[in-house]
């Protein structure tokens, strides 16, 4: 509308109507890290089945528990992955393979055992003069290049040395999935003489350096990673490798760290960074606890370490599953349960929601055989208080998740993130409000801004109250929102803080489910 109206008429305006959706993040969306066969290293990958990990970070390997986690985390309803794969190189070297065809230097463009299968060949097929009239390359410096090796074959054709759009570096650096340049390229072509099929056999030194650059290379050095200890696992925070590439990721909520070996467990030390990292992250971390833990006995020693107000961003699950292992036969073998657990805790929030406990006859946890300990109604009534989540079987359910609580779910601390479903929908609200509510950053803080804060959180979290996330009957018993001239005073305004109150009503699981049973006396008539 112009600034003043300059003629008789109707003039019309639009005006924003206040209302800026507020949209939930993803609740399950499942970090891990660990060691891969293959696959970029210190960099989140995000895959959505496990067919797609494999692509990536290779098959199973028998003893990377990495895969095995990730295999269980889809399994039992997993739907989205965030995978760090860790790489300790050996002593010398960097672990990538490396092959030379034709005097052309290539490497594996990912370290590990796997780049000494790659094979590589250089020829001159099918090279026309228009070919490289288009590119403004000589036609004897073109060549094609050939890499097989994972089960693929990637064919670059019209591939050059000498600068311009075909330089071999630049082409595999965006187009190949298995190799790059290593060092200097060469200065003469690796294919300089004709194709050997067009080529006499007049044992030339040019027919020689042809056939030899047809004949594939193959990759040899390539090792696999040395074992992960805690330096590895937590890696450099500056430098965003380890626990700290997640960084580069935009949003997980749950973390689990598998241990180096089968058999092995996660360091002390790196749980509790993890767990810290995770407070920072608003995330949930998934711990395992050692091999030979006997809780019954020696449960002190390690719920010690998990202390502090982060251990409400953990849970801890025990025992460990027994499952068919496809790599010996199905013969059984014991494999850490987080992957797993992980992958029922995304499957009841897409069935209940996030307040829903995953935990239950519900909860049931899919492809294994059974436990490595089993417990009885007893022992689990002894390790319950203490805040261990276990792990039961029962006739009819089969495996199924028999606890709730975060590592501050002690009796005797009296947390109030007492339950794993009250702290993640609480941290849930704290994302998704921290995300919805960025464009109020820089707005004029008065009562117009107060008031679309208000409206707009409030419409949030009234959806989740419709949707049956809080308790109570109402709105007004279920949730507040508050920002006005109480919550943000004029030292406020001067110091460019507005302040919004949120509380909300959390639904607690129905952890002891109680029956009183009595007989009805005859009546006795008056």
């Amino acid at each position: 509308m112009p600034s003043a109206p300059t003629f008789p008429g109707v003039y019309v305006r639009e005006e924003p109507s206040g209302v800026r959706t507020i949209t939930g993040v993803s609740s399950s969306v499942t970090a891990f890290l660990g060691r891969a066969g293959r696959g970029p290293v210190d960099t989140p990958v995000t895959v959505d089945n496990f067919g797609e990990y494999e692509r990536t970070f290779g098959p199973l390997s028998a003893d990377i528990p990495l895969g095995y986690a990730v295999r269980a985390f889809f399994l039992n309803g997993g739907g989205r992955a965030v995978v760090v794969r860790l790489y300790t190189a050996p002593s010398g070297s960097d672990g990538r393979a490396g092959l030379t065809v034709g005097g052309l230097r290539l490497a594996a463009v990912d370290p590990g055992a796997w780049g000494n299968s790659l094979e590589a060949s250089v020829d001159r097929d099918d090279l026309t003069a228009d070919v490289a009239e288009r590119f403004g390359v000589p036609l004897g410096d073109l060549f094609n290049l050939t890499v097989t090796g994972q089960g693929t074959t990637e064919r670059f054709a019209n591939v050059t040395v000498t600068d311009g759009p075909r330089r071999v570096d630049r082409v595999l650096a965006q187009q190949s999935r298995l190799v790059r340049t290593a060092g200097t390229l060469p200065a003469d072509n690796p294919a300089a003489a004709p194709s050997t099929s067009d080529t006499p056999p007049s044992k030339t030194k040019a027919a020689r350096a042809a056939s030899a650059a047809a004949t594939p290379a193959r990759g040899s050095g390539g090792a696999d990673s040395a074992k992960l200890d805690t330096a590895a696992f937590l890696g450099n925070q500056a430098a965003k490798t380890g626990l700290y590439a997640l960084d580069r990721t935009d949003l997980f909520n749950l973390l689990c760290i598998p241990p180096d070996t089968i058999a092995g467990d996660v360091p002390a030390d790196t749980y509790q960074a993890a767990m810290a990292y995770c407070a920072g992250r608003r995330a949930v971390l998934l711990v395992d606890p050692p091999a030979d833990w006997d809780p019954l006995t020696d449960a002190a020693d390690v719920l010690a370490k998990f202390t502090g107000p982060d251990a409400r961003n953990a849970a801890l699950y025990y025992p460990r599953l027994v499952q068919a292992d496809p790599l010996r036969g199905g013969a059984l073998g014991t494999f850490v349960a987080s992957g797993a657990v992980a992958g029922v805790i995304a499957r009841t929030d897409a069935q209940r929601g996030i307040w829903k406990a995953p935990a239950g006859v519900d909860a049931t946890v899919g492809g294994v055989s059974g436990l490595a300990v089993g417990l009885t109604d007893g022992e689990n009534g002894r390790l319950n208080p203490l805040g261990v989540n276990c792990l039961r079987t029962f006739p009819g359910s089969g495996v199924v998740v028999w606890g709730a609580r975060t590592l501050r779910g002690s009796d005797q601390l009296a947390d109030e993130y007492k339950y794993l479903p009250v702290r993640r929908l609480a941290l849930h609200i704290e994302e998704s409000l921290s995300r919805g509510c960025q464009w109020a950053v820089f707005e004029p803080n008065d009562e117009p801004l107060w008031s679309q804060l208000r409206l707009n959180v409030g419409v949030f979290l009234h959806e989740l109250f419709r949707q049956g996330a809080f308790a109570g009957r109402s709105p007004r018993d279920a949730y507040f929102v508050k920002c006005d001239r109480e919550t943000t005073t004029p030292a406020h305004v001067d110091a460019g803080i507005v302040n919004v109150v949120v509380g909300f009503a959390p639904l607690k699981p129905a952890e002891f489910v109680v029956l009183t049973i009595r007989q009805i006396a005859g009546q006795l008539e008056a």
